[in-house]
């Protein structure tokens, strides 16, 4: 009888034991409230988001618009690059395809759909490109050209980089029209 008292009691702890851990499991956390104004039922439109102290990102602008891009129309001095092989046929980031035997070029800083001339320092040729796509992503490169390009300015697959001028021709405005003349700095 002292055992079946004994294991008695043992159940009556256990019984309360578990009912003071389930009622701390029903309550649901901060993390798991709903936001204000949204439900999280299932199959409604609008899921409920944990609730964030980190600020809010503002949505990323166009590149017509885009913070960072030079619109000055001054001259840049760096090295010039040019496209590998593999690019060949790839989209830009303008949408089109780079194609080796245009005159197109990659610029970090300046816009898409800019007319620049890149001049090569060292054998003084130069070509007018257009900015279609983004980069060179490599430190201290400033453009990135066309392999026919590269050749128009005297740049070779064995010298692989060349010190360059880029000025601005024409840039194209946020509304994506083209600012006339030829750029004066």
């Amino acid at each position: 009888m002292i055992r079946q008292l004994a294991s008695g009691r043992h159940a009556a702890a256990l019984t309360v034991i578990a009912c003071l851990l389930c009622s701390c499991a029903i309550a649901p956390t901060p993390r798991e409230r709903p936001a204000q104004g949204a439900t999280s039922e299932p199959g409604s439109s609008r899921e409920a988001s944990p609730p964030s102290s980190a600020p809010t990102p503002a949505p990323k602008p166009s590149s017509a618009g885009q913070a960072g891009l030079d619109r000055s129309g001054s001259k840049q001095v760096g090295k010039a690059s040019f496209y590998a092989d593999k690019f060949a046929g790839r989209k830009m980031a303008d949408g089109t395809r780079m194609n080796p035997r245009d005159d197109n070029a990659a610029s970090k800083t300046l816009p898409l759909g800019t007319t620049a001339r890149v001049t090569n320092l060292e054998t003084g040729r130069s070509a007018v490109v257009t900015i279609q796509d983004r980069g060179p992503f490599v430190k201290g490169r400033i453009v990135d050209l066309s392999p026919a390009t590269a050749r128009e300015i005297g740049l070779s697959r064995e010298d692989g980089l060349a010190q360059v001028e880029v000025t601005p021709l024409s840039i194209p405005e946020p509304d994506a029209t083209k600012s006339g003349g030829v750029a004066t700095r």
